[in-house]
């Protein structure tokens, strides 16, 4: 496995109660997992930063947090960021979505496992992630279905989201290597260290797919 192009912060050399909560947080809840924490907080506005929007936006706020966490891994499968696309999230899994709902992300326009609300969503992380052109029928199809504020909110996720996922496969950071021990949020195939390892040498492992896109979705 290879070193991270950035260190980690070793928890034990944490001395601020609040970062240490949030990394302990990390562990037990996972998205985000404490190793990308571990890299932000050498620069503790950065850590913070990250944390703060991730609360407020991706968990919280005013648009479906399951149709966030689609969009979140269709830009993870996009992008081939690893770290990002192996995980998943908790509340989206309480919500209802399940491992089936991921496996069709990149090709959802021919897809029968997502609704007419989803696919809008989905494209609109599609033309941010791969900067497609719009056109009024784009825009008609996602105001079908969102208000501004929801629009806002997918739109400000999907480009912090798509612009750390850049950054972070750009690291070699991996799961269990920070606070190990637990699965928290962790795909299925992922929960811990060896089974992580066997899933990425599956030959039909997800980032090993190729992906190309050229047009945006109507």
């Amino acid at each position: 496995m290879k070193e991270p192009r950035i260190s980690y912060v070793d928890p034990a050399t944490i001395t601020d109660p609040a970062m240490l909560a949030e990394l302990d947080r990390c562990r037990r809840e996972g998205t985000p997992r404490p190793e990308s924490q571990a890299v932000r907080a050498h620069v503790p506005a950065a850590f913070w930063s990250f944390a703060n929007t991730w609360r407020t936006v991706f968990k919280e706020g005013v648009a479906d947090h399951s149709i966030k966490e689609l969009c979140r891994v269709y830009v993870s499968r996009s992008v081939k960021c690893e770290y990002c696309g192996n995980q998943r999230s908790v509340k989206g899994a309480r919500a209802g979505l399940i491992e089936d709902d991921y496996r069709d992300l990149i090709n959802f326009e021919q897809s029968d496992r997502y609704d007419e609300r989803q696919k809008a969503a989905l494209s609109y992380a599609e033309a941010i992630t791969w900067d497609l052109p719009t056109n009024d029928k784009f825009w008609a199809r996602l105001r079908k279905h969102f208000s501004e504020p929801e629009l806002v909110e997918i739109g400000y996720f999907v480009a912090i989201t798509m612009g750390q996922q850049r950054w972070l496969r750009t690291l070699d950071i991996e799961h269990h290597q920070i606070l190990a021990g637990t699965d928290a949020s962790m795909a299925p195939g992922f929960e811990d260290f060896d089974k992580l390892v066997r899933s990425k040498q599956d030959p039909d492992y997800w980032a090993k797919r190729s992906i190309k896109t050229d047009e945006a979705a109507e």
